[in-house]
């Protein structure tokens, strides 16, 4: 690599080959623009602060109302809230703002390796674009906190050098609001003022006094927004998993190693990876330990030959993994020690040096067999990636395949049986579900409530009713808090004719989450069946205010005026139900009791047979035989 060299002006090669690299990402993730939310995508989709239009306000000054995200993050949620007012929660559309944030992220990438002149930029580049290993960190929506906190940090990093090179007043305040706003996406980008002092040493073989008054106020910044985040994640999960500082060395080390092993030969990743033992007391253990401390020394003893180019990026490396390495507790640790996306930025260094190393090797040979041998790598690595991004596309794909590689990961067989129930597999639902509860250890968690809810509501969906309102009660006797629980213990009750008891659970409910939804429509199906019209329509329209299109909540609310004898309201609300919910039987029954007692006999005629035809068989379809007896005769009489 050639310190400061300023790359060349932009040819039509130059655009061809950024046109090249946009097809790459285009291609290779295609697959994942397909995908639906999976995993902890839930903690989007569930935050009232994002659903609503005031909810921006709470995004940056009442974190917690977010719910399960741990870390202040606002900026990330900021980007989530924008593209639910553009298209709810349409999937599609965050999957390609993620692509999208991808692109930018390899093209920012490859103007810098330029403008660095670090030799191989576009091949890189390239690589950075399809490698498999980034997959979790584009086709995981949730995961966009790496593609934007990439993005500023890369841009943090172009701006500050742009100052260090020609200063200007008003490089370095853009600087350290790119740096800012990195941190505020995703904490990890603290380590870019420790990478710019790597760039410095790189460039001009020392770090001088004024390098470091300069990255003062970055190290500040980062060290301020940093603390006040771990401070606001240990507030939410409280954890303290107690590896002696010789464990966490051993687990770093290890990790650095398989991270670089997996960026070199990008085959069987597993989403969730078996943690390995740690033995303080195994000699062979201490091999990464010597092996990640080799590396360093032999690359700065032979740096005179090789330039100092290896060195920086190891040490970039090693640096941008740091705060995932385990020497500070995490909650993912619990179930692995390395994740693909940990080392979305960390695996430029990598890739940097090898793409140089390849170029500089391969300067011999002839110019169709080096582009044909570093295309062969980019499609291969682009196969790999389209592979790898398809197993995104629900929770039940992407659970069985982390399962196939790690069978005894935690909460894997939780997740599948969600997925599997959303998809209305009810019996695999339930077997996946069981052999989460069964397969868990340790004091009883949330994960282990919410498998036990999820295995009631299944079993409710089923028509095991008393085995469903088993499990409901155990989960709402261990955590009289827990809303879910009630909620479904209400529907439950209600299925079961117990109405007042149902009201009970349903109000629990209410009394930990009052907007919730699901509890007022409960309570007032309930009041419904009791006769209480009244309360129960005024329930309805709480739920209503909440969500106004939901089709069950409008059917209820139809079905309340109905019976209060208010059929000309009562009708417009059938027809928004038909509206969202064509084939609702219900729904049609209902319209054609409210237009037979309205004295609109021929109506209330097609509306009944639509709702017998859709009940083909059943008591209820002879019973609306009868109802359209009596219409035809009333019909025939006029």
């Amino acid at each position: 690599m050639r310190p400061g060299a300023r790359p060349p002006r932009f040819t039509r090669r130059g655009i061809l080959s950024i046109l090249a690299l946009g097809l790459l990402v285009g291609v290779s993730y295609y697959p994942a623009t397909r995908a639906g939310f999976v995993w902890d995508d839930e903690i989007i989709t569930g935050a009232e602060p994002v659903r609503s239009l005031s909810g921006l306000e709470r995004i940056w000054f009442s974190p917690r109302d977010i719910g399960r995200e741990g870390h202040y993050w606002p900026l990330l949620y900021t980007t989530f809230w924008l593209e639910h007012k553009l298209w709810g929660f349409a999937p599609a559309g965050y999957h390609v703002v993620n692509v999208l944030l991808h692109l930018a992220n390899t093209l920012l990438l490859h103007h810098l390796l330029r403008r660095l002149a670090a030799p191989g930029a576009w091949l890189a580049a390239a690589v950075f674009a399809a490698h498999p290993l980034h997959v979790e960190s584009v086709a995981w929506v949730i995961e966009r906190k790496d593609l934007l906190s990439g993005l500023l940090y890369l841009a943090a990093a172009l701006a500050y050098m742009r100052f260090v090179e020609d200063p200007g007043p008003r490089r370095y305040p853009l600087a350290l609001a790119l740096f800012a706003a990195a941190m505020l996406s995703k904490s990890i980008a603290v380590t870019l003022p420790a990478a710019l002092l790597i760039w410095h040493w790189w460039k001009q073989g020392r770090v001088g006094a004024g390098d470091l008054r300069r990255l003062l106020p970055l190290f500040a910044v980062g060290l301020g927004l940093a603390l006040a985040d771990l401070a606001f994640y240990r507030s939410m999960e409280p954890l303290a998993l107690g590896y002696s500082p010789a464990e966490r060395l051993l687990i770093a080390c290890r990790a650095l190693w398989f991270y670089a092993g997996k960026l070199l030969w990008p085959v069987d990743l597993a989403v969730i990876y078996p943690p390995w033992e740690i033995r303080a007391a195994d000699p062979r253990a201490w091999s990464y330990v010597l092996a990640a401390a080799a590396v360093p020394v032999l690359l700065h003893r032979f740096r005179r030959r090789v330039g100092r180019g290896p060195l920086a990026g190891a040490l970039f490396f090693g640096v941008t993994l740091s705060p995932v390495l385990g020497f500070v507790d995490y909650g993912y640790m619990q179930y692995a020690f390395v994740a693909d996306r940990f080392q979305y930025l960390a695996g430029i260094g990598v890739i940097a040096v090898a793409a140089g190393a390849w170029t500089r090797a391969s300067g011999r040979l002839p110019g169709a067999v080096r582009a044909g041998m570093a295309g062969g790598v980019v499609v291969a690595l682009g196969v790999l990636t389209w592979r790898q991004a398809g197993i995104w596309r629900d929770d039940v794909t992407l659970n069985r395949h982390i399962l196939s590689h790690n069978p005894g990961a935690r909460g894997a067989h939780h997740n599948l049986g969600k997925g599997l129930f959303e998809q209305g597999r009810l019996e695999e639902s339930v077997a996946a579900t069981r052999t989460a509860i069964e397969r868990h250890r340790g004091p009883v968690d949330q994960r282990y409530m919410e498998a036990r809810v999820n295995l009631g509501l299944a079993q409710l969906h089923l028509g095991r009713l008393e085995e469903a309102e088993r499990h409901l009660r155990e989960v709402a006797g261990l955590d009289p808090a827990h809303v879910k629980a009630h909620i479904n213990l209400g529907r439950v009750l209600l299925d079961q004719g117990r109405a007042e008891e149902s009201i009970a659970a349903s109000r629990a409910a209410l009394q930990q989450r009052p907007g919730s939804v699901e509890a007022h429509v409960n309570l007032g199906a309930a009041l419904l069946d009791l006769g209480r019209r009244r309360e129960a329509e005024q329930q309805l329209r709480r739920a209503l205010e909440h969500n106004p299109g939901h089709a069950s909540i409008l059917q209820n609310l139809a079905e309340a005026l109905r019976m209060q004898g208010r059929y000309e309201e009562a009708l417009e609300r059938y027809a928004a139900v038909i509206a969202a919910a064509p084939e609702l039987a219900m729904a049609h029954a209902g319209m054609g009791d409210a237009l037979f007692r309205l004295g609109r006999h021929a109506e209330a005629i097609r509306a009944l047979d639509r709702a017998a035809a859709l009940l083909p068989g059943t008591p209820a379809a002879r019973a609306l035989r009868e109802l359209r007896k009596e219409a035809s005769e009333a019909l025939g009489a006029e």
